[in-house]
Order: structure tokens, then C-alpha cells, then sequence
């Protein structure tokens, strides 16, 4: 990760993330990335995707690299990304 503030992007479900999320990430459902690209390219980078495992946010990372957006990575679980984060 870069110095920068990172946007967290959560590609669980919406009911998955109402259980429990990364406070001040977004949540878009790995099934709606494509539809709502022009939205993450809007978000600031660098994009952190996470979800329950990382199985998830690997696919959507590699979907978003494929795309054209240079600056994401997969932080793997929401529970990673956020002890990572707390942890800076």
C-alpha cells in the first residue's frame, strides 16, 4: 500500500456486508462491478477490494486490471483490510 488513503471496496453481497464491514468502504457486489465501472474509476485511488475470504476480491481485481484501473489491489478479508488499516 502507498501512502495514500486507501478507497475500500467491499464485493460482498449487501446482506453480507450489513453483518459486518470495513467502516467508510463502499460496497459493490462482485455481480455488479461491470455495470458500475465508470463508478470505481470515479472513486480515489489506490482501491482496496476485500471480502470474505479474498477469493472474490481476486476476481474483481483481476476484472478492474484487465479494465484498465492500474492502482487495485486484493486485501482479502474485510477483517485484513480492516487490521491493516488500523494498524498504519
Amino acid at each position: 500500500m502507498n501512502d495514500q488513503q486507501p478507497t475500500v471496496v467491499d464485493v460482498r453481497t449487501p446482506e453480507e456486508f450489513s453483518e459486518g464491514h470495513v467502516v467508510g468502504s463502499v460496497n459493490i457486489p462482485l455481480n455488479e462491478i461491470p455495470e458500475r465501472i465508470e463508478e470505481l474509476r470515479g472513486l480515489p485511488t489506490p482501491l482496496i477490494l476485500c471480502c470474505r475470504s479474498g477469493a472474490r476480491s481476486d476476481s474483481a481485481m483481476r476484472y478492474l486490471q484487465q479494465m484498465g484501473l492500474p492502482d487495485v489491489s486484493n486485501g482479502g478479508s474485510w477483517q485484513e483490510v480492516q487490521e491493516t488499516l488500523k494498524n498504519r
